[in-house]
Protein backbone atom coordinates (compact mmCIF):
# COMPACT_ATOMS: atom_id res chain seq x y z
CA UNK A 1 0.00 0.00 0.00
CA UNK A 2 1.44 3.36 -0.70
CA UNK A 3 2.36 5.70 1.91
CA UNK A 4 -0.39 7.99 3.46
CA UNK A 5 0.62 11.62 2.83
CA UNK A 6 -0.58 11.95 6.83
CA UNK A 7 1.92 10.03 8.00
CA UNK A 8 4.95 10.80 5.86
CA UNK A 9 4.35 14.17 7.71
CA UNK A 10 3.85 12.83 11.11
CA UNK A 11 6.99 10.77 10.26
CA UNK A 12 8.59 14.50 9.48
CA UNK A 13 6.94 15.93 12.39
CA UNK A 14 8.78 13.50 14.25
CA UNK A 15 12.00 14.07 13.25
CA UNK A 16 11.60 17.69 14.02
CA UNK A 17 11.07 16.56 17.39
CA UNK A 18 14.06 14.21 17.62
CA UNK A 19 16.43 16.73 15.92
CA UNK A 20 14.80 19.86 18.19
CA UNK A 21 15.35 17.66 21.37
CA UNK A 22 11.96 18.76 22.51
CA UNK A 23 11.39 17.22 26.05
CA UNK A 24 8.41 15.45 27.77
CA UNK A 25 5.62 18.27 28.24
CA UNK A 26 6.77 20.52 24.82
CA UNK A 27 3.70 22.08 23.78
CA UNK A 28 4.26 21.42 19.45
CA UNK A 29 3.67 24.27 16.70
CA UNK A 30 0.49 24.69 15.56
CA UNK A 31 -1.50 22.60 12.78
CA UNK A 32 -1.40 25.83 10.59
CA UNK A 33 2.38 26.15 11.56
CA UNK A 34 2.66 22.93 9.81
CA UNK A 35 0.76 23.07 7.22
CA UNK A 36 2.59 26.16 5.73
CA UNK A 37 5.85 24.37 6.54
CA UNK A 38 5.25 21.25 4.28
CA UNK A 39 2.70 22.72 2.00
CA UNK A 40 -0.16 20.91 2.79
CA UNK A 41 -3.79 21.53 4.06
CA UNK A 42 -4.63 21.19 7.93
CA UNK A 43 -6.56 18.30 7.42
CA UNK A 44 -3.42 16.40 6.46
CA UNK A 45 -1.38 17.51 9.37
CA UNK A 46 -4.74 16.65 11.68
CA UNK A 47 -4.37 13.85 10.46
CA UNK A 48 -0.71 13.46 11.43
CA UNK A 49 -1.42 14.94 14.64
CA UNK A 50 -4.19 12.10 15.42
CA UNK A 51 -1.48 9.18 14.15
CA UNK A 52 0.89 10.88 16.65
CA UNK A 53 -1.77 11.06 19.40
CA UNK A 54 -2.97 7.07 18.52
CA UNK A 55 0.98 6.02 18.60
CA UNK A 56 0.93 7.52 22.45
CA UNK A 57 3.45 10.52 21.71
CA UNK A 58 1.40 13.30 21.56
CA UNK A 59 -1.53 14.51 24.26
CA UNK A 60 -4.16 16.90 22.42
CA UNK A 61 -5.77 19.16 25.07
CA UNK A 62 -9.09 21.29 24.04
CA UNK A 63 -8.48 25.10 23.53
CA UNK A 64 -4.93 24.82 24.49
CA UNK A 65 -3.10 22.81 21.43
CA UNK A 66 -0.72 19.30 21.35
CA UNK A 67 1.95 18.26 23.75
CA UNK A 68 4.62 15.70 23.44
CA UNK A 69 4.41 13.25 26.28
CA UNK A 70 6.86 10.45 24.97
CA UNK A 71 9.82 11.02 22.75
CA UNK A 72 9.85 8.83 19.62
CA UNK A 73 12.97 6.59 19.70
CA UNK A 74 15.59 7.49 17.13
CA UNK A 75 14.81 6.14 13.40
CA UNK A 76 12.32 3.97 15.26
CA UNK A 77 8.94 3.82 12.73
CA UNK A 78 5.76 2.56 14.64
CA UNK A 79 3.79 1.18 11.40
CA UNK A 80 0.95 -0.52 13.80
CA UNK A 81 -1.80 2.32 11.59
CA UNK A 82 -0.12 1.96 8.33
CA UNK A 83 -3.04 0.63 6.78
CA UNK A 84 -5.47 3.29 8.38
CA UNK A 85 -6.68 6.18 6.11
CA UNK A 86 -6.91 9.45 7.66
CA UNK A 87 -10.78 10.52 8.49
CA UNK A 88 -10.42 13.77 6.03
CA UNK A 89 -9.19 11.65 3.35
CA UNK A 90 -11.89 9.52 3.46
CA UNK A 91 -14.41 11.85 3.68
CA UNK A 92 -13.06 13.40 0.56
CA UNK A 93 -12.88 9.78 -1.25
CA UNK A 94 -16.82 9.60 -0.13
CA UNK A 95 -17.71 13.16 -1.54
CA UNK A 96 -16.53 12.15 -4.34
CA UNK A 97 -17.92 8.71 -5.05
CA UNK A 98 -21.06 9.46 -3.31
CA UNK A 99 -22.28 12.59 -5.34
CA UNK A 100 -21.60 10.72 -8.60
CA UNK A 101 -23.25 7.71 -7.05
CA UNK A 102 -26.72 9.76 -5.98
CA UNK A 103 -26.65 11.50 -9.39
CA UNK A 104 -26.75 7.89 -11.05
CA UNK A 105 -29.54 7.08 -8.27
CA UNK A 106 -32.02 10.23 -8.97
CA UNK A 107 -32.12 8.32 -12.88
CA UNK A 108 -33.41 5.02 -11.89
CA UNK A 109 -34.46 5.34 -8.10
CA UNK A 110 -38.06 3.70 -7.13
CA UNK A 111 -40.79 4.13 -5.46
CA UNK A 112 -39.72 1.17 -3.23
CA UNK A 113 -36.41 2.96 -2.51
CA UNK A 114 -37.76 6.40 -1.91
CA UNK A 115 -40.20 4.54 0.96
CA UNK A 116 -37.16 3.17 2.38
CA UNK A 117 -35.11 6.04 2.64
CA UNK A 118 -37.65 7.87 3.86
CA UNK A 119 -38.14 5.38 6.71
CA UNK A 120 -34.56 5.04 7.50
CA UNK A 121 -34.70 9.40 7.67
CA UNK A 122 -37.62 8.70 10.10
CA UNK A 123 -35.55 6.42 12.04
CA UNK A 124 -32.77 8.97 12.09
CA UNK A 125 -34.88 11.71 13.28
CA UNK A 126 -36.67 9.32 16.07
CA UNK A 127 -32.93 8.48 17.40
CA UNK A 128 -30.62 11.77 17.06
CA UNK A 129 -29.75 11.30 20.86
CA UNK A 130 -28.17 7.94 20.67
CA UNK A 131 -25.43 8.07 18.92
CA UNK A 132 -25.22 4.34 17.90
CA UNK A 133 -28.46 4.16 16.42
CA UNK A 134 -28.23 7.63 14.63
CA UNK A 135 -24.86 6.24 12.96
CA UNK A 136 -26.53 3.27 11.67
CA UNK A 137 -29.17 5.23 10.36
CA UNK A 138 -27.13 7.25 8.56
CA UNK A 139 -24.94 4.25 7.39
CA UNK A 140 -28.12 2.90 6.00
CA UNK A 141 -29.53 6.17 4.41
CA UNK A 142 -26.17 6.68 2.44
CA UNK A 143 -26.00 2.80 1.07
CA UNK A 144 -29.60 3.01 0.17
CA UNK A 145 -28.52 5.31 -2.42
CA UNK A 146 -25.66 2.95 -3.56
CA UNK A 147 -28.19 0.26 -3.93
CA UNK A 148 -30.81 2.75 -5.59
CA UNK A 149 -28.60 2.95 -8.41
CA UNK A 150 -29.31 -0.73 -9.32
CA UNK A 151 -25.64 -1.45 -9.76
CA UNK A 152 -23.65 -3.70 -7.46
CA UNK A 153 -20.44 -2.41 -7.45
CA UNK A 154 -21.31 1.40 -6.76
CA UNK A 155 -22.87 -0.73 -3.75
CA UNK A 156 -20.39 -2.75 -2.99
CA UNK A 157 -17.49 0.11 -3.03
CA UNK A 158 -19.80 2.76 -0.75
CA UNK A 159 -19.99 -0.18 1.82
CA UNK A 160 -16.33 -0.99 1.89
CA UNK A 161 -15.91 3.04 2.32
CA UNK A 162 -18.32 2.74 5.08
CA UNK A 163 -16.45 -0.34 6.69
CA UNK A 164 -13.13 1.50 6.46
CA UNK A 165 -14.61 4.42 8.69
CA UNK A 166 -16.17 1.80 11.06
CA UNK A 167 -12.99 -0.54 11.42
CA UNK A 168 -10.43 3.15 11.28
CA UNK A 169 -8.77 3.66 14.79
CA UNK A 170 -8.21 7.40 13.85
CA UNK A 171 -12.09 8.05 13.01
CA UNK A 172 -13.00 6.75 16.59
CA UNK A 173 -9.89 9.04 17.76
CA UNK A 174 -10.82 11.54 16.20
CA UNK A 175 -14.65 11.42 17.28
CA UNK A 176 -13.04 11.28 20.60
CA UNK A 177 -12.39 14.87 20.71
CA UNK A 178 -16.22 16.16 19.89
CA UNK A 179 -18.50 16.67 23.04
CA UNK A 180 -21.15 18.47 21.00
CA UNK A 181 -23.59 16.18 19.12
CA UNK A 182 -25.66 18.64 18.03
CA UNK A 183 -24.60 19.26 14.26
CA UNK A 184 -26.31 15.59 14.08
CA UNK A 185 -29.96 17.56 13.06
CA UNK A 186 -28.30 19.46 10.49
CA UNK A 187 -27.19 16.14 9.32
CA UNK A 188 -30.50 15.26 8.69
CA UNK A 189 -31.38 18.03 7.23
CA UNK A 190 -29.04 17.57 4.63
CA UNK A 191 -30.25 14.08 3.67
CA UNK A 192 -33.82 15.63 3.72
CA UNK A 193 -32.39 17.43 0.70
CA UNK A 194 -30.60 14.61 -0.74
CA UNK A 195 -33.91 12.82 -0.91
CA UNK A 196 -35.93 15.72 -2.13
CA UNK A 197 -33.86 15.66 -5.01
CA UNK A 198 -33.94 12.10 -5.64
CA UNK A 199 -37.94 12.45 -5.49
CA UNK A 200 -37.54 14.97 -8.26
CA UNK A 201 -35.06 12.39 -10.42
CA UNK A 202 -33.11 15.46 -10.47
CA UNK A 203 -29.85 14.04 -10.86
CA UNK A 204 -27.52 17.04 -10.95
CA UNK A 205 -29.70 18.20 -8.01
CA UNK A 206 -29.25 14.93 -5.96
CA UNK A 207 -25.34 15.10 -7.12
CA UNK A 208 -25.13 18.76 -5.71
CA UNK A 209 -27.22 17.93 -2.25
CA UNK A 210 -24.77 15.07 -1.78
CA UNK A 211 -21.62 16.84 -2.36
CA UNK A 212 -23.04 19.81 -0.32
CA UNK A 213 -23.64 17.02 2.55
CA UNK A 214 -20.24 15.56 2.78
CA UNK A 215 -18.77 19.09 2.42
CA UNK A 216 -20.78 19.88 5.75
CA UNK A 217 -19.76 16.67 7.44
CA UNK A 218 -15.72 17.85 6.39
CA UNK A 219 -16.21 21.14 7.22
CA UNK A 220 -18.18 20.01 11.29
CA UNK A 221 -16.28 17.44 11.97
CA UNK A 222 -12.92 19.35 12.00
CA UNK A 223 -14.29 22.68 13.58
CA UNK A 224 -15.30 20.60 16.29
CA UNK A 225 -12.12 18.52 16.82
CA UNK A 226 -9.91 21.29 16.80
CA UNK A 227 -7.90 21.60 20.12
CA UNK A 228 -5.58 25.07 19.40
CA UNK A 229 -7.74 27.67 17.76
CA UNK A 230 -11.79 28.60 18.50
CA UNK A 231 -11.63 30.85 15.75
CA UNK A 232 -12.23 28.16 12.54
CA UNK A 233 -10.99 30.18 9.60
CA UNK A 234 -11.65 28.05 6.55
CA UNK A 235 -7.60 27.60 5.49
CA UNK A 236 -8.73 23.78 5.72
CA UNK A 237 -9.58 23.11 2.19
CA UNK A 238 -8.22 25.52 0.29
CA UNK A 239 -6.46 22.42 -1.28
CA UNK A 240 -8.93 20.11 -1.27
CA UNK A 241 -11.42 22.14 -3.95
CA UNK A 242 -14.71 23.35 -2.43
CA UNK A 243 -17.02 22.15 -5.46
CA UNK A 244 -17.77 18.72 -7.32
CA UNK A 245 -14.86 17.88 -9.61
Amino acid sequence: MAERLYRDIGEHIKEEIRAQGLMVGAKLPTERVYAEQFGVSRTVVREAFIMLEIEELIEVRKGSGSYLIKVPADGRLIRTHTEDIGPFELLQARQVLESSIAACAAQVVTKHDIQLMQDTLDLEDAELDSIEKSDAADREFHLLIARATQNGLLLETCTQLWDLRERSPMWKTLHARIQDTSYRGDWLDDHREVLAQLRRRNAEGARQAMWQHLENVKVTLFALSNTEDPDFDGFLFTSLGAGPL
